[in-house]
């Protein structure tokens, strides 16, 4: 059984005992999450597509970590103008483990 869900914009396909990396969410580390917006359902063979979501279909997902991931360097520079800007970012995460799908 795996599960497609939508969180920060963005699509992941999840499974039960799943640990994933999504944007950061606003919740405690070690408490539990529920997420609504399931795309597809998968069970037994059967493809269960929503219209955008399926109907009464949630992920609960427990929060493992909350942190920030590897800093990325943004270099911006104009040829011949002595333009130069160098930034840094990190982005924030939040580690979560896939711990049930109801359908």
């Amino acid at each position: 059984m795996y599960a497609v869900i939508l969180t920060g914009g963005k699509q992941y396909r999840v499974q039960e005992g799943d640990i994933i990396f999504v944007e950061k969410i606003a919740a405690d580390v070690d408490s539990t999450v529920e997420i609504n917006d399931v795309l597809v359902v998968s069970k037994d063979g059967k493809l269960v597509v929503g219209k955008p979501t399926v109907e009464g279909a949630k992920v609960t997902a427990k929060v493992l970590k909350q942190g920030k991931a590897k800093k990325i360097i943004v270099f911006k520079f104009k040829h011949k103008k002595d333009y130069k800007k160098k930034q840094g970012h990190r982005q924030p995460y939040t580690q979560l483990k896939i711990e049930k799908i109801e359908a």
